[in-house]
């Protein structure tokens, strides 16, 4: 019997994707659908960095990707939401995607790396703030001690936010243009109950 991961306590098989497994609404009053990624949002993820600027790719992904192509694509559609998670944030309408959030655990299960993306024309409506909160608590309940994110050194605000919630920021020694952002697990900030 293999050890739980960190992501899903007791994996056993995918989590049904079809359906919505959190309501969330955002400091601003934005009423965001969540759930897993499916294999059939290839599409859906096309659309939505369609609508994502060439500069924010370019931090999401810490590349100088302009657009996001299939093999990627296929990717961030097919993780295992066992070490990897992948959350959808959807509109009231249940079918205008806004954000993605991707959660990747360590293989020892102490740390896990975030990542996510907002639909520009939604940025400062605080979905950024209450996706990282929801995938921060995710992680904590599930044994955590850390999560990490990796960001361009250009990227401010992202780093400014990140460092409101409690993250630490330090240089990457082998990266120069990355900064290194840490937050143990069980600070306040991080829940938005400050």
């Amino acid at each position: 019997m293999s050890a739980p991961s960190a992501i899903d306590a007791a994996p056993t098989a995918p989590p049904e994707t079809s359906g919505w497994c959190d309501e969330l609404t955002t400091r601003y009053g934005v009423r965001l659908l969540i759930r897993p990624v499916g294999p059939d949002d290839e599409t859906r993820l096309a659309d939505f960095f369609e609508h994502v600027l060439p500069e924010e790719i370019k931090f999401r992904f810490l590349s100088p990707l302009k657009h996001v192509g299939h093999d990627l694509l296929a990717r961030l559609a097919g993780v295992d939401h066992i070490w990897d998670e992948h959350f959808l944030a959807f509109a009231e309408d249940g079918d205008t995607l806004l954000a993605s959030a991707m959660i990747v655990s360590t293989s020892d299960s102490c740390e896990a790396e975030v990542a996510i993306a907002v639909r520009s024309d939604h940025r400062h409506m605080g979905i950024g703030w209450t996706m990282l909160s929801y995938v921060a608590g995710l992680a904590e309940r599930n044994g955590m001690r850390s999560i990490v994110s990796y960001e361009s050194a250009d990227n401010r605000e992202t780093i400014a936010l990140e460092s409101e919630m409690g993250f630490t920021a330090g240089f990457c020694p082998d990266e120069p243009r990355l900064v290194l952002l840490r937050k143990a697990l069980g600070d306040p900030r991080v829940d938005g109950h400050e």
